[in-house]
This record gives C-alpha cells, structure tokens and sequence, in this order.
C-alpha cells in the first residue's frame, strides 16, 4: 500500500502512477483499481486521446487524499491502487481492440475489483459496459457535449460517436434509467439526438442545465437512476473548452469545471460499479489544464466508488 512518505513527498518524485497510488501486482489485495486505456483509433476528428492516461498519472500528482467538501478520504476507505494500462495486440482493429478492454475489465471484476477508467476515446466506455453489465442493463449517467448515439460514421458502427447506441441495442445500459448532461453543439443531423430521446433516455442540453443549476440536474439524474447499479462515464468535452480544450471535439458553451464539480458531488450515495474519465488530447492541452481537469474529476470519481465500495464491505 502507499506509504505516507510517498504521499507527502514532493509532487515530481516517484513514479508517476494515478494519485500516486502503489501499482496492483496481486490484485486480492485491492479494493479499486485505477485503469488506463490508452487507444484513440476510433476518433472521428483530433486524435490524441492515446496519451490521456499517461498525462492524466502525471497530472494527478497534484491530488491529495482529503475532499475539502466531505472530507472523505477514499485511500483510508478502500484498498486503491493503479492496475497499469490495458495491453493491446490489435492496434489497428477497432472490434479486436474493444474485445481486449473487454476481457481486462472483466477480469479485475472478477477478481473482485471496481474500476476507474482512464482513456482514452469514447468508444472504450463501450468493452467496458460490456464487462461490466453481467448480470442486466445498468443505470448510466453520461456527462458530455454529444450523445454519442450516432450510427455508423465512414463506415464504422464502433466510432466514438456510437458507443451508447450500441450499448442499447446490446441491453447493456437501461434507456430508462440513463440520462445524458451537457449536450449541445450544432449537427449536421439530428439522428444521435433523436435516437436518444426515442428511446427513452433523458438528454439534459446544457441551455436547460444553465437555467435549472448543477444540483437540480443532479437530483434529476439520481431520480432517473434510482437504486440501481449504475455507470458514471464522463468525457472531458463536456466541460467548456475554456477549461479543457486538449480533447478531440471541443464545443464552446459547456460546464465550468465548478458546475462539474458541484454535480459529481451531489451524486454521492447512487450505487456505482465503475466510471471513467475520457477524451483527454494532451496534444491540443496547454499546459496541461485538460489533464490536470481529468485527474481532478477522477478523484472525485475515486470517492463516489471509494464510497460505495466501502459500504459494501461493512
């Protein structure tokens, strides 16, 4: 486990792991582990997400343990460490790919693990809802500039832009039971958007978040979700680019990274099994305010599941 002299040393000693947390090399002894996904092959525009996790451990160096809202300390609560990356024999194969990031989250969650994602594209979350909705459709909690409901693109049905339409027609979320937050941006069509709402998931526009507040919508999501397992994925283009333009399609008039902040907070206490951070470019990230952004929201992210993870072993 990590030693206080590793947590109180200076932020640029050590090796560079997730919030300074130890490396898993047997994973009976952790609770939750911190994953990377470094693949951006599925990328509609900028690519760079590939090096998201890598920037995001270097980022997070900047993380202490003690929430300064809850005070919750998520590394005295659980058993936390950082699993390393997902191996990729397939590079060039988007199916192989996902059908890798599938077999690794489904083995540290059958070791008993939850997990905190790092990517990445969007199109990871999709292997990892895979892994993870064993046993029926989650509750899912998406924050982002787009639906990600899209069809096919160029050919492809496994783009970053389709991730949640197949996970509905594969039943590995709950139309019903998913709302999605921070939506906006002109489109050329209107078909991610439609298939969303036609399905019965709730599409919060972020012109109505604006006007209801970052709590209201909280309140909402957790209304939608009820008690159920749910999935937190949150890509990192859902908050404005004025506060993190390194990521492959920026739309302007996003959440401040206090709206984030204040809406993963009031999420405390909905049965999460896993969430991910994702779509952060550091080739597009000046002075790494996007990956210090990332890491910042996975931390939150780490308390949400340290919490729930706690509970459960009580």
């Amino acid at each position: 486990m990590v030693s206080d002299t590793v947590r109180s040393s200076p932020r640029f000693m050590h090796l560079p792991t997730f919030m300074r947390a130890p490396l898993i090399e047997d994973r009976s002894e952790f609770d939750i582990a911190m994953v990377g996904v470094p693949y951006d092959g599925a990328v509609t525009n900028r690519p760079g997400a590939r090096h998201g996790p890598r920037e995001v451990r270097s980022a997070s160096s900047m993380i202490r343990a003690i929430h300064p809202v809850t005070r919750l300390n998520p590394f005295e609560l659980c058993q936390i460490g950082d699993a390393g990356d997902v191996p990729f024999e397939n590079l060039y194969d988007i199916a192989a790919v996902h059908a890798e990031i599938e077999a690794f989250f489904r083995a540290v969650g059958d070791d008993g693990l939850t997990s905190l994602a790092i990517g990445g594209d969007h199109s990871v979350t999709l292997p990892i809802l895979r892994a993870l909705a064993t046993e029926g459709p989650l509750g899912f909690i998406q924050v982002d500039a787009h639906t990600d409901t899209w069809d096919s693109f160029m050919g492809s049905e496994l783009s970053h832009g389709a991730p949640f339409r197949r996970a509905v027609e594969e039943g590995l979320i709950d139309a019903n039971r998913t709302v999605q937050i921070g939506i906006r941006g002109a489109q050329n069509s209107m078909e991610g958007w439609d298939f969303s709402e036609a399905t019965g998931m709730r599409v919060l526009f972020m012109d109505e978040f604006t006007q209801i507040g970052a709590e209201a919508a909280a309140q909402e999501a957790r209304d939608i979700v009820g008690d159920g397992p749910t999935y937190l994925s949150f890509d990192i283009d859902g908050l404005d680019p004025a506060f993190a333009p390194g990521t492959g399609t920026p739309e302007v008039g996003g959440l401040s990274t206090v709206e984030a902040l204040t809406l993963l907070r009031e999420l405390r206490g909905v049965q999460f099994l896993g969430a991910d951070v994702v779509e952060v470019s550091p080739p597009f990230d000046p002075a790494g305010i996007t990956a210090l952004a990332g890491a910042t929201m996975a931390y939150e992210l780490l308390c949400l599941l340290s919490d729930q993870s706690s509970k459960k072993g009580a």
